[in-house]
């Protein structure tokens, strides 16, 4: 029978009284109902009557009728009912568009059900947050309130946010604002979150727990398991996840599907997807706990996975045990894997954490030949107890670290784990890899010098911070020593820059830091003696936190000291800074006192220092007494450089604290301070930073856009970057509006957060929209589009981006430029450091190699942005660099010589070649036009002289022929000069073509060059340990050795790998950094040592010695003499008036 043209006479049969004929009239119906949907439409309500009429022997035929009417109709809620009553008849196999739609409804109906029944952990309860600001922000009609409805927590469910822009759930609209009392955690409603779930019958809710059980089961049943992960995740059902990674294990087991997940692979699955994609922190926690729970179940579980939940819930005792029951195992292969996991640790943990865990291992008996050791130890564990009264989280500290007896590797092993733990072994490490693998390419840096006047203190200073870059880490201070003479124009705060940038190139030389900046340390005051410059003490304060940066040693009691001790407002400035890097995210309530003090002579010098040093000591602590001193004195002084300190300082003490730090947010960003609110911003982008949240987005757009103040909508749109750094391909298109603002400050922000964001990834989508940016009219736009394009570009080679030989000569054309602004040149010079930083052996990277984020590369970011207003916090963008190396180790912590492989062409990941040293001096001759005539009596003349030689016989001197007149190159002598240089075009590369800006006739032939050379090389090569291995390069890394083999799958920086032949003896790498110590000489000798960088007892050494009779110099005029300027004296002046 042919199908229906018209349903009148079949929809007759409806109100027809035989049951037989309403029956027929329901399947020929379903049959014919995506053609004839619309005449059935008007008939609905029969089609329901028949449902609801309990005698009517086919109810869930006429449901399934009605479920397909109201489909059609787009009555999605209404459909899903219908179909729910429709029971069996409904087939999940069916793949249609209606089954796959009302599977997609009853999904997301399921996750609002059970995300209301499994309400999120309070964030008071998950986290353990202490009493609420009681600092009265100033109170309107419009105040927190409001601000709080548009926020509306900007931590929201991805589940429903995360959905394209097309899906229906995201186009639900409401003003709800976020209420923690809610059901599901305050969502239900929000937009952007779980909608409100519908009100179904029990029945219905029965039948769609049906329908998600069959869902899932045919997941189950084809290896699907992932899929039901996500679901159980935007559900809160830990109960399925659970179910679906102990299914996964048991089909393993029993081999029953094929190429599927096993159990350890899908918890896996699940920890990234925690990590990376979820963003309610309470929800957060308790999946990382579930996991925590299942790995410690396996009989063989995967540690490393464990350390990572570990370090999240900031589970310090765990860390603890899991660590003393590795070591008292006495296995090498379990010692290997409790080292990697210490190093792990102290990759991803704050300071406060890592003593928690020094403090709660075993301690072994105190032999009088580890007496200094055990001092050592004592002193953390006292450390660390104060930091736990600090932080209200107490624990029996000294139960934990009481003497236990163990053998002697146990003890040997204890010590190690203590000193990985507080980063020694893992800096030294990178400092001997940064020392041995330097390629600064000193031309680049000698042309900076050379093409900016250095009598220019912004100019001046753009070459120190381009040189601290270029050398940071490497302990290569060569370029102070070579110029002197240009280190002598330092005046000032280019003095105090200058000095702090050997914080910069010593940064991690923890041996030798302190005796390398000894000249420059503040010194006792003696009456009629030259103490030195105040600027170039401050500084080495400042560099001395460097040095320590994240690192608590004796180094910071030193800098307190002389931060005590000072009377120079300059020497605070600098002291302030340092106890920030040293004492950083430590909690110390002294120290925090001491810069309290200084805070409160209201100076405008140092009271911006002081605020951000607040911030970096209490970094994450969420301390509430901090905050409210700190927000009562920012409204209490008439200093904005202090507020601005401030500002910052509270948004460090908010860093990772996501919801907590919505109160705070909501008061800074109602002020009516536009500083204080710039500050609210901040809190934000660092509450939440890497979060990827939704809300946070939306509400930093939204002030992108109105906000009065251009700082508060440049810092809006930049803080887009921290937001999304884990996403970084999701940058360019959210900026891309905004790049072509009319404000030069937003624009100037797109740009920051594109450089933040993609730092290091060389995306191509990022530099498209960064290049027109370079010639922006407005020359902060500039400036922020080269550093942004340096910081993307970071350790690219032609082979990896072909656009990076471009960029780099336009950063150079730019420093040269003499018609270019001053701050295009300055942001130019920084981004030629920041390109080749630490020696071309690091990147910029605000997450670890692990996935973590990267606390100090972090803070690092958001000070270093703060240079818009203050050049020395550039420095803190060393704090961002990571070196990109692979250092195998093995389980006596010695390094190995021996060598990896990489499955790749050498010149894909090799370093890029350095600048060719030219002399450009002289002005190069254009050359003329040759006449014919003139061409041929050359030729003639040459015919002659040859035939004379002939007849000469002289055939012994060897002809000099001049190389303008070979008739074999050329045969028209009476062409244009324009055609010549068209023919030099496709030839050869000249300096004029150069100048003239025709990069893209170059860059052809070179291109076509490095590919003909990729063509020619074999794919495979050896690395010698401790190389350079960039983040791409990694997967492609094996250890074919046979005798060594990493304890993990190598994500770079330290690597433990086990020696399989432990009785042979082996070949260790001299480490070159400890060794080339000598002592210091005079100035003069140091000139002819290049590698000679550190210094040993006796004296100052390398930079230090060379620089420091200029830099503690004090400049003409005397620095400190006079404390003000004077008063001019009083002048006459005529008025219409007459004379006064």
């Amino acid at each position: 029978m042919g199908g229906l043209t018209s349903a009148a006479g079949v929809v007759g049969f409806l109100s027809e009284p035989d049951t037989e004929l309403q029956v027929y009239a329901l399947e020929k119906l379903n049959e014919q109902i995506d053609s004839l949907w619309t005449e059935i439409a008007g008939s609905v309500d029969q089609i329901e009557a028949l449902y609801e009429d309990e005698s009517f022997p086919e109810r869930e035929l006429a449901a399934l009728v009605a479920a397909k009417v109201y489909y059609n109709l787009q009555e999605y809620d209404e459909s899903m009912v219908f179909a729910l009553r429709a029971g069996k008849l409904f087939d999940l196999d069916h793949e249609e568009e209606f089954e796959d739609t009302i599977i997609s409804k009853c999904v997301d109906t399921y996750i609002a059900l059970s995300a209301m029944h499994n309400p999120a952990t309070p964030v008071s309860t998950a986290n353990d947050l202490p009493p609420q600001l009681t600092t009265a922000f100033p109170s309107t009609s419009n105040g927190a309130t409001s601000t709080s409805a548009s926020l509306t927590s900007p931590t929201t469910p991805f589940s429903q946010s995360a959905l394209p822009s097309r899906s229906l759930l995201s186009r639900q609209d409401s003003s709800t604002a976020f209420d923690p009392s809610l059901p599901g955690g305050g969502n239900a409603g929000v937009p952007g979150a779980h909608p409100s779930p519908l009100a179904l019958q029990r029945t219905l809710q029965k039948q769609l727990h049906v329908i998600i059980e069959d869902l899932f089961e045919g997941c189950f049943r084809l290896g699907r398991y992932r899929q039901v992960v996500g679901i159980a995740v935007e559900a809160r059902n830990l109960d399925m996840i659970r179910r679906s990674i102990l299914r996964a294990s048991k089909d393993q087991k029993a081999h029953k599907i094929e190429g599927c997940d096993t159990g350890e692979e899908l918890m896996d699955y699940v920890l990234e997807t925690c990590m990376s994609v979820v963003q309610e922190r309470g929800l957060r926690n308790d999946i990382l706990r579930l996991i925590l729970d299942l790995l410690n179940e396996i009989e063989a579980p995967d540690y490393f996975s464990i350390a990572k939940c570990i370090v999240y819930l900031n589970e310090h005792p765990m860390a603890s045990d899991i660590l003393g029951r590795l070591v008292k195992k006495e296995d090498p292969k379990t010692l290997a894997i409790a080292y990697q996991i210490a190093f792990d640790m102290y990759d991803n943990s704050s300071q406060e954490f890592l003593k928690k865990v020094i403090g709660a291992l075993p301690q072994p008996p105190t032999p009088e030949i580890d007496q200094p050791t055990s001092e050592t130890n004592i002193q953390v564990d006292e450390a660390s107890t104060e930091t736990d009264q600090l932080l209200q989280d107490s624990k029996n500290h000294a139960d934990e670290s009481k003497p236990v007896k163990m053998s002697l590797d146990q003890q040997k092993a204890f010590r190690s784990i203590s000193d990985i733990l507080r980063g020694t072994k893992t800096i030294e490490l990178e400092l001997e890899f940064l020392y041995r693998n330097n390629h600064t390419d000193m031309n680049v840096l000698n042309k900076i010098k050379d093409s900016l006047e250095a009598r220019n203190s912004i100019f001046h200073t753009a070459v120190t911070l381009a040189n601290a870059f270029m050398h940071a880490g490497t302990t290569n201070d060569k370029f102070f020593r070579d110029n002197l003479e240009w280190l002598g124009k330092a005046v000032n705060w280019s003095k105090f820059t200058a000095t702090a940038a050997l914080g910069v190139i010593h940064r991690g030389n923890l041996g030798q830091g302190q005796k390398l900046l000894e000249p420059y340390l503040p010194k006792e005051q003696i009456a009629g003696a030259n103490v030195g410059s105040a600027y170039s003490q401050g500084g080495s304060l400042y560099a001395l936190g460097l040095i320590y940066a994240n690192h608590e040693t004796v180094a910071l009691d030193l800098i307190r000291k002389h931060f005590q001790n000072a009377t120079e407002e300059v020497v605070h400035h600098g002291g302030a800074l340092g106890l920030g890097c040293a004492g950083m995210a430590t909690g110390d309530e002294g120290i925090y006192d001491d810069l309290a003090k200084v805070l409160f002579t209201d100076s405008a010098l140092n009271g911006e220092a002081v605020g951000i040093a607040m911030g970096l000591i209490m970094l994450g602590t969420g301390n509430i007494k901090a905050l409210e001193t700190m927000i009562t004195y920012a409204h209490d002084t008439k200093h904005e450089k202090i507020v601005r300190g401030l500002a910052l300082g509270m948004a460090l003490i908010m860093y990772g604290r996501q919801e907590a730090a919505d109160e705070l947010v909501n008061g800074l960003l109602d002020d009516p301070d536009p500083i204080l609110r710039y500050g609210g911003i901040q809190t934000l982008s660092l509450a939440y930073c890497g979060t990827g949240s939704n809300k946070a987005v939306r509400k930093l757009l939204h002030v992108a856009v109105s906000d009065v103040s251009d700082d508060v909508r440049r810092i809006a749109v930049m803080s887009l970057g921290f937001i999304l750094f884990r996403k970084p391909n999701s940058v360019p298109r959210m900026v891309e509006l905004l790049s072509e603002s009319y404000n030069p400050h937003v624009r100037y922000g797109a740009a920051m957060a594109l450089g933040i964001s993609c730092a290091g990834t060389g995306l191509d989508e990022a530099i498209d929209l960064l290049e027109p940016m370079i010639k922006d009219p407005t020359d902060f736009v500039r400036q922020g589009a080269l550093i942004s394009l340096s910081m993307i570009m970071v350790q690219q080679n032609e082979a990896m981006n072909p656009k990076v030989g471009t960029i780099r000569k336009t950063l150079q054309k730019a420093v040269g430029d003499r018609h270019e602004d001053a701050m295009t040149k300055f942001g130019s010079a920084i981004s030629l450091g920041i390109i080749d930083a630490g020696g071309r052996n690091c990147t910029i990277s605000l997450q670890t190699q692990t996935g973590n984020p990267n606390m100090a590369g972090i803070v690092g970011m958001a000070v270093f942005i703060q240079y818009w207003y203050w050049f020395p916090l550039t420095h803190f963008l060393s704090l961002s660099f990571t070196p990109t190396a692979v250092i195998a180790v093995d389980q006596d912590l010695e390094v190995p010589s021996f060598k990896f492989h990489s499955a790749t062409r050498p010149s894909l990941f090799d370093y890029p070649p350095e600048q060719e040293s030219k002399v450009e001096d002289a002005p190069e001759k254009v050359k003329t036009a040759v006449l014919s005539t003139t061409a041929q009596a050359k030729r003639r003349a040459q015919k002659k002289e040859k035939l004379q030689r002939r007849e000469s016989m002289d055939l012994d001197q060897t002809p000099t022929t001049p190389k303008t007149a070979d008739p074999s190159d050329k045969t028209e002598t009476d062409e244009l000069v324009s055609k010549k240089d068209e023919e030099r075009g496709d030839g050869e590369k000249n300096d004029f073509e150069k100048r003239d800006g025709e990069e893209g006739k170059e860059a052809q032939p070179a291109a076509e060059t490095l590919k003909r050379k990729m063509e020619r090389e074999k794919v495979g090569y050896e690395l010698e340990n401790m190389s350079r291995v960039l983040l791409p390069q990694l997967k492609f890394i094996s250890f074919p050795d046979g005798r060594y083999e990493p304890v993990k799958k190598p994500t770079g920086g330290v690597t433990l790998v086990i020696d399989r032949s432990p009785s042979e003896p082996k070949s260790l790498m001299e480490l070159k950094a400890r060794k080339n110590i000598r002592s210091a000489a005079a100035p003069e000798s140091l000139q002819d040592h290049i590698d000679q960088v550190m210094g040993q007892s006796g004296g100052p050494s390398g930079g230090a010695a060379a620089a420091a009779g200029v830099l503690t110099a004090v400049d003409e005029g005397g620095e400190g003499d006079d404390e003000e300027a004077e008063v001019p004296q009083e002048f006459e002046y005529h008025s219409d008036g007459g004379e006064e």
